[in-house]
This record gives C-alpha cells, structure tokens and sequence, in this order.
C-alpha cells in the first residue's frame, strides 16, 4: 500500500461526494415534477411522449397499480429483447454476420438486462450484432435502470406522505428518469469517451496485419455510448468480452477515474433526494454515511490484500503485490477500487479479473453483493435496499426499548417488517440455494475451472452476481451451460422483483399512514448512533447469513495459502 494509493481512493471519495448535494437537487426537482434546468427544452418533449402513450401525468396509482404496471413493462421488454437476440441473423446492422444466439443463452441474456444485472454469458462482440447491442442492449441498460430509480422514488413517497392511497405513477417516474437524468448525462459522457479513444461508429469491424504479416480482424462499434450508460446506469454489461480493461471500452487512467465515479454518483445521490423529499436532508446524509463505512471498510481489506500479495508466494519468500489479472495500466490500487465499487453499486464492470484476486481480495467482492445491493447499489435499488434494511433496523431499535418502531413519523409494523424481511431472505435463497445445487450435481460441478475452495468460490460469486443483480464474473465458471444459463436466470428475477415489488408494497402502506409527532421517546435518525444501529444490522444480518459459506470459500482458501496447501486444476 502506498500513499499515492489512499490519495486516489481518497480523491475519488471527494468527487463522489461533492456531487451529492447538485445532483440530488437536481433529481429532486425531476421528480417532484419542479422546474429545472433543462425544463425548457424537455418539456415539451416529455408532454408529447404522454400524449403518444396515451398517460395522463396527473393521474396517480396505488402502489398495486405501480408495481403492476412495472411487471408488465418489463415482460414486455424481455419479449422484444429475447426476439431480438433469436432473429439477429435476419436483422440489419449486423456486418460480422453474427449469428442467431441459442435459446437458453438469448433466454439469460434477455432476462439479465431487464433485471439490470447484465450478465454475461457471451463475448459481446464475437455474438451480438451492433443492432442487438443498441435496440436491445443499450436500451434496457436506460429503462431496467429508470425503473430502478422510480421504485426508489416512490418508497420515498411512502415515508413523505401522509393519508395517502398513491406512490407517483410509474409511467411518469420511469421517464423523467430517462428523459431528465439518464439521457443528457450518457450524452455529454459519450462525447467525453470519445475523446478518450473509445469507438463509437457503425462500421464493419477492422482488418490489420500484424508485423509478422498475419491477419486481425479490430472489433469496433457503438461502444461509446453503451459505455456511459453501462457505468451510469450501474447496469455494466461490456460491449467487449474484456469489458472495462479493455482498451476500447476503458483506455485512460482518466476514462477509468470517469467510470468508476458515474458507477456511484445516481446512486449517491439519490439519498440526498430522499432527505430532501421527507423534509430533512439529514436523514439521507445518514443513510449514505451507512453506506459509506461498509464501502470504506470493503476497500481497506481490498487493497491491503492484493498490495500484500498471495499467502503461497510469502511462504516461498516471495514478496510484492498481486499483479495476476489485473491491467497494468491501472495497477493494483484502482483495480481494487474498481472491484469494491463495482460490486458495491451492482454495477457489474470490471477493469480487472477477481478470479486472480487474492482470496481475501476477492471475498469482499462477494461479500458487498451478498449484503443486497445496498452499499450505494444500483441506481434506486441500492437506496430502497438500504430503506429495507433501515425498516429492520428501526423495528430492532423498538424491540431493545419496548416501543412501538417509528421511521420519520411512521409507525412500523408488522406488514412493513414481513416484506422487509421477504426482500431480505429471498437473496440467500438464490446464493446458497442454487450453490449449493450446482457443487452436488455433475452439470454443476462441470462448470468451475478450479478444484477446492476457489472453485467452490467461482460458483458462489456466480449465484450471488446473478441474484444481487450485479452481473460481474468471478472468472473461471463455464457458465453458458442449459443449467447455469436457466438457474442463474432465474436467480436474476427472484434478485430484482422479489426485493422490488416489496419495496413497493412497504411504500404503499407507509403512505396511508398519517404522520406521528416526534416525542421524546422518538429514537433520532440521522445521528452516529442510527448510523451504527443500521451498519450493525446489516453486518449481524450478513455474517449469520453467509459465513459458512464464505468459510468453505475465500477463508479455507487463504488459510490453505497460509499453510502452502493448493489443489489440482479442473472441476
């Protein structure tokens, strides 16, 4: 570890927050429907777009009717995605001639992008065309990412309101999320990507000949565009197999720094909107202090364990950092950055290979998506992640006192509790549950590239991806498999719906409650102490949860390290 190391992490920690306070005031104004910057010239457009779905804006719905409406535009979506992906051969823009992809993987794929995880099972540009990557992909990678940000707003609306039967309307919420956030933002950073090198063209890919006289075909294409959104949108899904260490898609220590920061600037802010919208900026500055010392902390074991090296190579008395499978470019510290953010945000990018992590390296990773996307998360999802979590929290802090739980004037009880807790559990089910079928049955086992711990750990970061709609790979799993292709499929929709349409239904019964007059036994909520209560949550909540598993992974392999035990290569 090195001083210029924890000056870059701390650099990058500044920017993100000096964007807190701006974009959440701007978003707050998006979504409140209030005048904002860009009001004059969006507008009319956003007017025109109800008026060709035929909305009316003014019209509110129940939070059934929200998360209704929600439901049917994502099966819509997945229809026209996974049509997409099976008839690419007969579809234009396509001058690689990439063929139909095969159903099982056009199924995963297509379910992987409306969920916003984006995992991928397939190199993107040796299998998609430009047309299935723009129409199917880049334009998921908006909407699963507006959708995201409107179930956030409305649970917002669930503790701003009071007596009320609605939550905002989806319809709305979804594009002035597009409209007013997502797209001026990715264009202004598709012009600075491209000023950093990375293609954005519709032409055929590119024929060179090497210095010994060989053949190359270049890959290129609309990467630009699909770059900021992918990063923007938390959604990560990489034009290039190689996704962010590729070249084109990340070619400057600066595109990097841009990258990472754009990974959590929605998602940061949005708790600034949501202090801003119950009237008390300091709730959302404490939420996002929560979420800070968990990031923080992932961070610091992070960079100590790959700067320190691999266990195996000390014993042997070799020493110096873990440079396996990471880009030179960047090198150990914004690689581990990258990695701890990426999985703190459910973004899914990498600029690095956690397979070649160390074991500890690579375990916080895993443990980042295993706490639920909540350390930032995806845009919206983190923030109603954390609000679940907080609901949790409160109902413990009533239960240490013998009073009736309070959040923000609202009486928490037992509906609220069940569906938090139904958000909650449904992730460890999809992580353990299906780990634990893939390492007893012979598809499964089929798929790992490593034995012992490390390839126990490759199915588990697989499962846990899918279900925390993260979508990074550990490396290493065969996963474009019948098998791994449909159980992680379906891991992604129990990930996102289940935590989702909860979230949604703790909204609607928050916001026909009335609002409760602080006392003085009302337990304060933007202080050290809430902020402590809800960070010890989630940790109890995590390590009860997932530390066994984690002791037949990460652990048992750094403890082999340690003793200069390996195993043999192969499922």
């Amino acid at each position: 570890m090195t001083l210029i190391g924890w000056i870059q992490i701390a650099l990058y920690c500044a920017v993100v927050l000096a964007l807190v306070k701006p974009l959440g005031l701007y978003m707050t104004q998006v979504f409140t429907g209030e005048r904002n910057l860009l009001s004059p010239i969006l507008r009319p457009v956003e007017r025109g777009l109800y008026r060709l779905a035929g909305i009316d804006e003014r019209q509110e719905q129940h939070w059934l009717g929200y998360a209704g409406a929600m439901v049917v535009f994502h099966i819509a979506g997945f229809l026209v995605l996974y049509g997409i992906l099976r008839l690419q051969a007969l579809l234009p823009l396509n001058p690689a001639d990439q063929s139909a992809v095969a159903p099982d993987l056009a199924f995963n794929t297509a379910v992987s992008f409306i969920t916003n995880t984006n995992w991928q099972n397939y190199g993107g540009e040796s299998t998609l065309s430009y047309l299935t990557q723009m129409l199917g992909l880049t334009h998921q990678n908006f909407v699963s990412a507006a959708s995201g940000m409107a179930a956030a707003v409305a649970l917002i609306r669930g503790f701003s309101r009071a007596s009320s039967r609605t939550v905002g309307s989806f319809w709305v919420d979804m594009t002035r999320a597009t409209l007013y956030v997502l797209l001026p933002l990715c264009i202004v950073l598709t012009l600075f990507y491209v000023s950093q090198g990375i293609p954005q063209t519709l032409g055929a890919y590119v024929d060179a000949t090497t210095l010994e006289g060989a053949k190359q075909t270049i890959a290129v294409g609309p990467v630009a565009s699909q770059v900021a959104i992918k990063m923007l949108g938390t959604n990560g899904g990489g034009f290039f197999n190689a996704n962010a260490s590729h070249p084109f898609e990340n070619p400057t220590v600066l595109s990097n720094f841009v990258q990472m920061v754009t990974i959590f600037a929605i998602g940061a802010a949005l708790t600034n909107v949501f202090g801003r919208m119950v009237g008390d900026e300091r709730q959302g500055w404490a939420i996002l202090a929560a979420m800070g010392v968990l990031f923080l902390a992932g961070v610091i074991v992070t960079y100590w364990a790959e700067a320190n090296g691999t266990p195996l190579l000390h014993s042997l008395g070799l020493q110096g950092g873990n440079l396996e499978g990471k880009e030179l470019r960047f090198g150990i510290v914004a690689s581990a950055l990258f990695a701890v953010i990426t999985t703190a945000a459910s973004c899914g990018a990498v600029n690095a290979m956690h397979d070649s992590f160390t074991a500890l390296g690579g375990m916080i990773p895993i443990i980042n998506m295993q706490l639920g996307e909540i350390i930032i998360g995806g845009v919206g999802a983190g923030l109603y992640g954390m609000l679940i979590f907080v609901v949790v929290a409160i109902f413990v802090a009533g239960l240490m006192v013998g009073r009736t739980p309070e959040y923000l004037g609202k009486k928490i009880e037992a509906k609220e509790v069940k569906m938090a807790m139904l958000g909650i559990l449904c992730l460890p089910l999809m992580m353990l549950g299906f780990t634990a079928l893939a390492t007893v049955l012979p598809v499964g086992l089929a798929g790992p590239a490593n034995a012992g711990p490390h390839g126990f750990s490759e199915i588990l970061y697989a499962y846990t991806s899918a279900a925390a709609n993260n979508g990074s790979a550990f490396g290493g799993l065969t996963g474009n498999t019948m098998f791994y292709n449909t159980t992680l499929a379906i891991a992604m929709l129990v990930g996102r719906f289940f935590v989702k349409i909860p979230a949604l239904a703790i909204a609607g019964s928050l916001a026909a409650k009335k609002t409760v007059p602080a006392s003085a036994g009302t337990f304060p909520t933007h202080g050290g102490l809430f902020v402590g209560l809800l960070v010890g949550v989630i940790v109890i909540i995590g390590g009860l949860t997932f530390f066994p598993a984690l002791a037949l992974g990460p652990i048992v392999e750094h403890l082999s390290g340690l003793s200069g035990q390996t195993f043999a290569t192969g499922g």
